[in-house]
């Protein structure tokens, strides 16, 4: 791994610690030439993995797109970017588990809005906007209205 300051590739792990879910390791790192310490994140490969889009086309599973989306929308809510990719983590391997190599877009933005839901309502309800694709405001409120009375 290269230090970030001097670009040495000479360091020496000094903490280690796995993710509750255990698919990705963080490593704290210092250079043994500038003593620069820096983190890393070692995640599982998952390979093969590929999106059936609503229109039939076929693309391969993007985990960065699935984190963007996610990550748009819980801007500037109380959602650290830990609980982001805790989320995602939480999405892939349910999906992994239900489906063999093919997961349809809607079983990936199904599993991502349950998740939301219980995390940040606001949240959920910028994801729900642009995966459900709304036509008007009244889905919108309708939406909105669903989600006040399951809160009640």
């Amino acid at each position: 791994m290269r230090c970030p300051k001097c670009t040495s590739i000479e360091d020496k792990v000094i903490d280690s610690r796995i993710s509750k879910e255990g698919s990705t390791i963080r490593r704290r790192r210092e250079c043994l030439e500038c003593n620069h310490r820096f983190t890393t994140t070692e995640t599982l490969v998952r390979e093969g993995l590929v999106v059936i889009k609503r229109d039939g086309r076929r693309e391969d599973f993007d985990r960065e797109k699935l984190i963007r989306a996610t990550r748009a929308a819980c801007h500037k809510r109380p959602v650290d970017a830990e609980q982001i990719s805790m989320l995602v983590e939480d999405v892939i391997d349910i999906l992994e588990a239900q489906y063999d190599h093919q997961i349809p877009s809607r079983a990936i933005g199904d599993a991502v809005m349950e998740r939301l839901r219980k995390m940040d309502q606001v949240a959920y309800v910028r994801f729900a906007s642009i995966y459900k694709q709304f036509r008007d405001v009244t889905e919108f409120v309708d939406e909105i209205s669903a989600l006040g009375r399951e809160g009640k």
